[in-house]
């Protein structure tokens, strides 16, 4: 059977159920739109949470940015798997105990304030937004090579999918709808990860490849050899590349981090359980999951990069030879050129693809000495490696698919997931909490898919126009979350003197300050055709780029929130008893008193 049947055969399976499981499971009740019914075991909870967090960025784009940045990427391993530790430990049990639908609701109740539960929604739509145009990039990719089409025709119809699920389901149809897609996402980049590692280096197992010995009897490290080949035309060293200052990479880290601990659609997965306890229990569950797929990305990401060197680079560097035809490109260079992702120019005549760092002083003149005239592979997007790397390593057509259906899972399931959280504080938040709270239940639920619908239309409109590749735009999205929601929540739940004048200010000034420098840095990026600057940047703050500020944003909100509460009037004494409450199991203080 041919690639693109094969490929429509198992996509569309894959979709038939997510479909089939939206029937089965959709939601009736306002409780099951927006919680599941709170019926959810940990371990089904905690498959779904995985799916829900192994976003598009994860499947399709962490492993292209490993693949060009080498080492440096690795502050997206570090931060987002420490960023869900800290949220298990310090916010998803004690938000349960709680007993809210929605983090707004929670923000709402905690600062006794209208005002600061409007804040947060504002603060929580646009992180959410900003995360769904980084799923609609990779649904887009994922759809234009599947369908062979352009990005923008992938995009359109991706849009369609999410659409018909995700409104009608609601977080019950989500969750089991998250659970299949789980399934299909952690097969569809394992196997295709254990044929390669055998390929390149004999060992079944990505991770232990990823530090072993090559297989054609070299006895060259596999990083060894990818950095020989990444240095002879003029790039970084891979195993010692770092994005930007070594400030920046902490910076980053920790900025992902908490943008993680403080994005309300993951938190809200943790409301789908009936207890506390259960709670912690998916937490543990979902890490697992996840370090199932986060374990295997270093491998694929530079197994992918020397694939690609390897492809294009078929002889002496330098040498007529040396450089793969243009006529003569294989079959998956084709076919990702029809999507737009990957361009190539022929900037010497010489008919042969020169791939090089051009922008290395220390190589130009070599370069200029060989005829090369610029580097003519003029676009490879980052966000193709994962999808394009089967191709490129020649493994079965049945492979090949199989990662296309994974590549849309991950995307859709998160989509999913955001969608959601935007849908329930626009019409749980601000609708039923605070412009009709008499509104019925049928009517919130359908306000709910109306908000949800809109959401996938804006979502769509500016994935049109990305502000970066899918996991730099999930980046900006963590770090509005980090500057915004995830400092209200720590203080709501550790510091039973903080008001509600100092939550709204500290929130408004950390995804103030945060946003300010994100447009001043990387253009306006809702408005679709603003131009972008570069990567780097010499009026950085301390260089630390855009993606990383949210972190800064989120010392503003700590510090801002903290000096008005000292300067404004203390909260009500029944508001310290319930923060006192939720952090104190019940019958611990009559236990101290005996």
């Amino acid at each position: 059977m041919d690639l693109q049947t094969l490929t429509y055969t198992i996509v569309g399976i894959t979709f038939a159920l997510y479909i089939g499981i939206a029937f089965w499971a959709r939601a009736s009740t306002t409780g099951e739109f927006y919680a599941a019914g709170r019926g959810i075991h940990p371990i089904a909870n905690g498959m779904a949470t995985a799916a829900d967090w192994m976003s598009a960025a994860s499947f399709i784009s962490m492993a292209g940015l490993i693949a060009f940045n080498g080492y440096g990427a690795s502050v997206f391993l570090m931060g987002w798997t420490g960023g869900y530790v800290l949220l298990a430990l310090l916010l998803a049990p004690y938000l349960r105990k709680f007993g809210k639908f929605t983090v707004p609701e929670f923000i709402g109740d905690r600062y006794y304030s209208r005002t600061a539960r409007i804040v947060a929604v504002i603060c929580l739509i646009l992180a959410s937004v900003t995360y769904v145009i980084g799923q609609m990039k990779g649904i887009g990719v994922a759809f234009s090579r599947f369908l062979e089409t352009d990005y923008d025709t992938g995009l359109y119809i991706g849009m369609g999918i999410v659409f018909i699920y995700a409104v009608m389901g609601g977080m019950k149809g989500i969750t089991y709808t998250q659970i299949a897609q789980y399934c299909v996402l952690i097969f569809a980049y394992t196997v295709p990860a254990v044929f390669i590692s055998l390929n390149i280096t004999g060992n079944p197992f990505p991770q232990l490849g990823l530090g072993g010995t090559m297989a054609d009897g070299s006895g060259m490290y596999m990083l060894e050899k990818l950095d020989l080949v990444v240095t002879e035309l003029g790039f970084k060293e891979y195993t010692t590349q770092v994005m930007g200052s070594k400030l920046n990479m902490f910076v980053y880290t920790l900025s992902l981090m908490i943008g993680t601990a403080g994005l309300p659609h993951v938190i809200i997965r943790f409301f789908t359980v009936p207890k506390v306890a259960d709670a912690r229990s998916t937490a543990g569950w979902a890490l697992i999951f996840i370090a199932i797929l986060y374990t295997t990305a270093p491998a694929v990401g530079s197994m992918a990069r020397l694939n690609l060197m390897n492809t294009i680079q078929v002889g002496e560097v330098g040498s007529a030879e040396g450089n793969l035809s243009y006529a003569e490109r294989p079959q998956w260079f084709r076919n990702w050129e029809k999507t737009g992702l990957l361009q190539y120019e022929d900037k010497n005549g010489d008919g042969r693809i020169q791939y090089y760092n051009d922008k290395n002083p220390e190589f130009a003149a070599k370069a200029d000495a060989f005829g090369w005239k610029g580097n003519e592979m003029t676009k490879v997007d980052r966000d193709i490696m994962v999808l394009a790397n089967p191709e490129i390593a020649n493994l079965p057509n049945w492979v090949v698919a199989l990662v296309v259906a994974g590549g849309l899972a991950a995307a859709l399931s998160t989509a999913a997931g955001l969608l959601l959280a935007i849908a329930s504080s626009i019409s749980h938040d601000l609708i039923k909490g605070v412009m009709n709270p008499n509104i019925s239940e049928k009517n919130e639920l359908l306000a709910g898919r109306f908000a949800m619908a809109g959401a996938i239309a804006l979502a769509g409109y500016f994935g049109l126009h990305p502000p970066d590749f899918a996991a730099g735009t999930v980046a900006i999205a963590f770090g509005l979350a980090a500057s915004s929601i995830f400092p209200a929540l720590m203080m709501g739940i550790f510091n039973k003197k903080m008001n509600r004048a100092g939550a709204i200010w500290g929130m408004t000034a950390g995804i103030g300050v945060t946003m300010l420098y994100v447009f001043q840095h990387k253009g306006i990026m809702f408005i679709p055709g603003t131009a972008f600057l570069g990567d780097m940047d010499p009026n950085w703050f301390f260089g630390i780029s855009p993606n990383a500020f949210g972190a800064i944003g989120a010392v503003v909100n700590f510090s801002v929130a903290i000096a008005v509460s000292k300067i404004t009037a203390p909260p009500p004494e029944h508001i310290q008893h319930l923060v006192e409450d939720i952090r104190i199991p019940k019958g611990a203080a009559a236990a101290v008193e005996h």
